[in-house]
């Protein structure tokens, strides 16, 4: 029988043993060379380097930043990525502005990466019935969330609206009109939570306020709270008079609710402007929107958003509504209204017929200015 050999295993203990011995002198040798690395200063200028790091970024994009201004050299690149990731401080690193020089240690940059940076406030008031454009313009032009476009992509990113539980492509409707003090460093993604959870919060009180209203409309439309916020931001374009609110909403869900009254078109000029300005895809009639509604506006039936050619609510809301909008949803005023038209003061002249609406048309549209907001049949 045939002695087997040992000189395979042998082979491999010595390639095993040999590679150990590898490592542990390239750690020892990177070890020596970082222990001195953090108190070498660099060979770049003196001259200060101011820095803004975006809040938010990773430290491969702080790296790339400290390269592309010169704070750092790409030899030094890898080096000063182990020394911060030795420190445990990449995760550590303070949004905001910065100052550095070319001729710093390590060490000395780090420190000034890890600066607390002051807490800097700015307070911006967002009016109600502005749309998710206008208020992504609002922000912007307070200086806070970046540029209008990023604003106005987070309200539309996938990710955001699954992590807020908003189940729609927008958080048009859920973008709660109040005045907020932001830090100057906060992303345009923990704004939008921000007003997102200011609408939760508000809208669960008028819903606890109103829990009879809320079951009727369940029990009459099948509604639920995403049709309550489109029906809310309905009436908030409408009407600035508070005391008006519930009166509008009475006039919607008589439109809705009554057998007599068909076909179901609620007819808001504003459902056509949002349908005309806001979304990515536009009707061939709304591309030829110039910012007053025409006849051509009125019946195209290819702008989802027309409740003159559609009838029920539109596909999503077109403003965003605050509490007393919510509220005028829930507990509308008990009248046997059909039709509103703008009197050219503010207000509205309700009627309950169509003859009586026609006589309304005459003296405040047909027979002075055009108003804003009529709802014809």
């Amino acid at each position: 029988m045939p002695r087997k050999t040992r000189r395979p295993q042998r082979w491999a203990l010595v390639l095993v043993v040999t590679l150990i011995g590898l490592a542990l002198f390239t750690a020892r040798e990177g070890y020596q060379r970082l222990t001195g690395y953090p108190e070498r200063p660099g060979v770049g200028s003196n001259e200060a380097i101011s820095l803004t790091i975006p809040a938010g970024a990773s430290f491969p994009e702080v790296l790339t930043l400290l390269q592309t201004h010169e704070v750092i050299g790409a030899d030094e690149a890898r080096a000063f990525k182990l020394f911060v990731l030795q420190r445990g401080a990449a995760g550590k690193i303070t949004a905001g502005e910065h100052e550095f020089r070319g001729d710093m240690t390590p060490t000395q940059i780090l420190d000034e990466l890890l600066r607390r940076q002051p807490a800097t406030e700015r307070r911006v008031t967002i009016p109600e019935g502005k749309n998710s454009q206008q208020i992504a313009e609002i922000l912007a032009g307070a200086g806070l969330g970046g540029s209008e476009a990023e604003l106005f992509a987070a309200m539309r990113d996938p990710e955001l609206l699954a992590r807020l539980e908003i189940t729609a492509p927008s958080a048009e409707g859920y973008l709660f009109p109040d005045t907020y003090a932001f830090s100057t460093t906060a992303t345009a993604e923990q704004i939008i939570e921000r007003l997102v959870k200011r609408h939760r919060q508000v809208y669960a009180d008028v819903r606890r306020a109103h829990s009879d209203g809320a079951k009727s409309l369940a029990d009459d439309f099948g509604w639920g709270d995403h049709e309550i916020v489109i029906m809310a931001s309905l009436i908030e374009k409408e009407t600035g008079q508070a005391a008006e609110r519930p009166r509008i909403a009475s006039v919607f869900l008589n439109r809705l609710r009554f057998t007599t009254f068909k076909p179901k078109l609620l007819q808001t000029d504003p459902t056509i402007v949002y349908g005309c300005t806001i979304p990515e895809l536009k009707s061939e009639a709304c591309q030829q929107f110039e910012g007053r509604i025409r006849r051509i506006h009125l019946r195209d039936p290819d702008n989802l958003y027309n409740t003159y050619t559609h009838e029920g609510l539109p596909p999503g809301p077109i403003s965003n509504p605050g509490r007393d909008a919510l509220a005028a949803v829930l507990a509308p005023e008990r009248t046997r209204y059909l039709y509103f038209v703008a009197r050219n003061d503010g207000t509205h002249q309700f009627s309950k017929t169509q003859q009586e609406h026609e006589a309304a048309v005459d003296k405040y549209i047909r027979g002075g200015a055009k108003g804003d907001g009529s709802v014809q049949q």
